[in-house]
């Protein structure tokens, strides 16, 4: 029993590295990474799904390992779907195919698909193991299952600090904190996410170009969001003058026409929010009718206070350099409200520590 659990578990773990190295080809859909095992034991079909090519990992999969298939078993990193949408049923697929038993570790979060994939495999005779690699394929879709359970999109607040929580020097000078090799796994963070946020300040101040430049494949360009009431954002900065490469969403409470016009000139998008930029609720609404699944948070105090106070932080990763700046006046990482006890803040579960070169990445999600 043992020797098939840790083969179920090699052959698991081969189907979610499948997945993530479609990182940044599937939003707002799941990444989902599948295996074809054979009645003799031997791997004889792989498939991972990409959007824009529509058949399911499943399916290419299949198709690889043709006739192999029948009697086998199927490591699938998520719940096969039963319903007709872009595809016909992978479920059918699977059962056409004459596969003896599929082992998935989590259900599709997606109410058309949650639970029913599994039903119909149970339906027909076929086998099903779940729970193993659980916890590793539910962080691999972090992302897919926050747009389903929160119904918005998924937040990862990304800060680059100083060893005191400094994030720039007296005054809101741009300040690059990271070393090279932790500004690198910063771009690799930015492939992994749809849009990136940040507040008006931090426009103005850094001018940032905020782009992905990871080199990795990406099916849709990183949106770039601006936070920002009164319009500073200025039309001769790098995000009002590169929308041809990718969009600047400017989300805002300000009327004012002269204004909106200079920046929608530059192909700017200015949406209207309800209460305005501080409404983060209202702002992730509206990205989420852009079909935006998740934001990586990485500008300023403010923005990265205003998130913490609302406790809309799903995921945090602090670059750590090896400075002490000092200062009263120097800018803390996080601002807002704060807590006036200590019971009230947010604490860190799975958090993990990584080194880049002097850097330290810590990673973790808020406890519940």
């Amino acid at each position: 029993m043992n020797d098939i659990r840790d083969k179920d578990r090699n052959h698991l773990a081969r189907a979610l590295e499948l997945a993530r190295g479609a990182s940044g080809l599937v939003s707002p859909n799941p990444l989902v990474g599948c295996v074809i095992v054979s009645t003799r034991g031997d791997v004889v079909g792989e498939g991972a799904y990409i959007a824009d090519n529509v058949t399911h990992a499943e399916v290419l999969a299949l198709e690889q390992a043709g006739e192999r298939a029948r009697g086998g078993t199927a490591y699938v990193s998520l719940e096969p779907h039963a319903h007709h949408g872009r595809t016909p049923p992978c479920t059918e697929a699977l059962i056409n195919a004459g596969v003896r038993r599929v082992v998935c570790p989590i259900e599709d979060p997606n109410p058309l698909v949650s639970g029913r994939g599994f039903e119909r495999l149970k339906e027909a005779g076929i086998e099903v193991a779940t729970g193993i690699l659980a916890d590793e394929a539910t962080r691999l879709n972090e992302k897919f299952i926050c747009w389903h359970k929160k119904g918005r999109p998924f937040v990862h607040l990304k800060l680059a600090m100083s060893l005191d929580g400094r994030i720039s020097l007296k005054g809101s000078v741009s300040t690059a904190l990271s070393g090279e090799e932790a500004r690198r796994r910063v771009q690799e963070i930015r492939h992994e996410h749809d849009a990136i946020l940040i507040g008006a300040t931090t426009a103005v101040v850094d001018n940032p170009s905020l782009t992905d430049r990871s080199g990795l494949p990406r099916r849709r360009p990183l949106a770039r969001v601006v936070l920002d009431n009164s319009l500073r954002l200025p039309v001769d900065s790098k995000l009002a003058a590169t929308t041809d490469q990718a969009p600047t969403i400017v989300m805002t409470n300000c009327i004012d026409p002269e204004l909106t016009a200079r920046l929608s000139d530059r192909g700017v998008e200015i949406i209207p929010v309800d209460k305005g930029a501080r409404n983060l609720e209202g702002v992730l609404e509206e990205l989420k009718r852009r079909e935006i699944q998740s934001v990586l948070v990485e500008g300023g105090t403010a923005v990265a206070g205003a998130f913490v106070d609302a406790r809309l932080v799903d995921k945090v990763t602090f670059m750590i350099a090896p400075l002490i700046v000092g200062g009263s006046e120097a800018p803390a990482a996080v601002g807002g409200r704060g807590i006036d006890e200590l019971a009230k803040a947010m604490r860190l579960r799975d958090t993990a520590v990584f080194q880049h070169g002097e850097d330290i990445e810590i990673t973790g999600y808020p406890k519940p």
